[in-house]
């Protein structure tokens, strides 16, 4: 079934937060968002609690870029494991091999590497791989396909995200265009402005 397609600034303004969905324009004043603090707004009615839990939710859904279905899924493997739930969650988002691609700096948003996972120009362990929710493992090794890094967009794609910090959990040979997942991440290392109590009590009702 085809992604519908959704004004990703739009979001970004609902929240009233930045959620760097469209790239490097995310890190300029063509942010619709900075340009917005300088407008004149109402005041919004103050949300009910079943109201935050659903707002940070869908913060959560649309940072990762994750289809409703595939983030209750993810949720539910969460509340299977030993370790807090939340933060359990967040760790099986991060580990999805378009985040992976994302932070290894592949790509200069978290959109653009789902749509290069899903036409195969990486390989995980050697393996061409083309799900954008594989869960990658700890020794698990991502590189982009030999032919690929050839090409002029990827070029671009590498050049536009020069600077870009990469996780500790995470190495990279920006020689080789090899990355390695060699840890989970810690919860230091996990988005901090994330409220994880409210998500888990949104899936707790």
């Amino acid at each position: 079934m085809a992604r519908k397609r959704e004004n990703r600034c739009k979001k970004c303004r609902r929240l009233s937060t930045k959620l760097f969905l469209k790239g490097e324009k995310c890190y300029t004043d063509k942010c619709a968002l900075e340009r917005k603090k300088s407008r004149v707004f109402t005041r919004r009615r103050r949300l009910s609690q079943y109201g935050r839990q659903l707002r940070e939710k869908q913060k959560v859904r649309w940072i990762y870029g994750v289809r409703e279905n595939q983030f209750k899924k993810s949720y539910r493997m969460a509340e299977k494991s030993s370790g807090p739930t939340g933060e359990d969650f967040l760790r099986i988002l991060e580990r999805r091999l378009d985040n992976v691609v994302y932070r290894l700096g592949f790509s200069v948003s978290r959109s653009q590497a789902r749509q290069l996972v899903n036409h195969a120009h990486f390989l995980v362990n050697g393996r061409k791989v083309n799900v954008p929710s594989y869960l990658l493992r700890e020794k698990d090794v991502v590189e982009l396909e030999k032919k690929s890094k050839k090409l002029p967009m990827m070029k671009q794609i590498l050049k536009n995200s020069e600077g870009r910090t990469v996780p500790e959990w995470l190495e990279i040979d920006k020689k080789s265009l090899k990355g390695i997942v060699t840890r989970v991440p810690q919860r230091e290392e996990l988005n901090q402005e994330i409220d994880l109590t409210l998500i888990v009590e949104y899936y707790s009702r």
